[in-house]
């Protein structure tokens, strides 16, 4: 294997939109925050009463399942030693590329302010000429292509039973496989993910925190690869 993608699938991930500026949650929240409602996170814990009137609204307004997430991937020995590589795609459809050497911040709040600032400006730091986080103009089918994947693999919990270590197995065998795992709350992926023709996999026959999907994956790649 020459490097895995770490595709972060369908994230929870964006700015209030405009049709609920207006309502009391989220003019509560800006108040409280001197923000313009436009500039924050979409959080279903804050703005829960707002949310519900969105489409799709249980998949929406998340941020914390993915700055788990990335937690948990850029802090194992797999990134460190420059074997994974992580995009981040958005409800949107927005395509967040990251940089491993990113130090993303443990504090949550910390987080949500970055994540603001990358949203608005499309990049942090805002000016710097190598940007740590960025969003960029790729569709994911843009980034599939890219890459050129040998083998993806995508965690659904009515996929394939395996073991974690039975895929980290496959995963070895290919020199630029891919990992989709979702993150989100509720539902099923989006047809712009299904379409890319993942072979689904699932480690349970339940449902699966996302972080601990990502982190059983990446450790059992690393027992693999003899990473220490």
């Amino acid at each position: 294997m020459e490097k895995l993608l770490l595709v972060l699938a369908d994230t929870g991930l964006e700015l209030v939109p405009r049709e609920i500026w207006h309502h009391p949650a989220v003019r509560n929240t800006a108040s409280a925050r001197g923000k313009k409602p436009g500039e924050m996170l979409l959080d279903i814990s804050l703005h829960y009463a707002a949310v519900k009137e969105l489409k799709d609204w249980r998949k929406r307004g998340r941020p914390d399942i993915l700055h788990t997430c990335l937690l948990s991937a850029l802090s194992t020995l797999l990134n460190r030693r420059g074997l994974l590589e992580i995009v981040v795609h958005t409800y949107r459809g927005l395509v967040i590329r990251v940089d491993p050497a990113v130090r993303i911040p443990r504090n949550y709040n910390r987080f949500v302010g970055l994540m603001e600032q990358l949203l608005k400006e499309g990049r942090v730091p805002p000016e710097a000429e190598k940007p740590l986080l960025w969003v960029t103009h790729e569709k994911l089918g843009d980034v599939f292509e890219a890459w050129d994947p040998d083998f993806v693999a995508l965690m659904h919990e009515r996929g394939e039973m395996v073991r974690a270590r039975e895929l980290a197995a496959e995963l070895v065998k290919h020199r630029k496989p891919i990992v989709i795992v979702g993150c989100f709350q509720s539902g099923d992926f989006s047809e712009e993910v299904l379409k890319l023709g993942g072979r689904p996999f699932s480690y349970a026959d339940e449902v699966l925190d996302a972080w601990y999907v990502v982190a059983k994956t990446l450790l059992a790649l690393e027992d693999k690869l003899g990473i220490a």
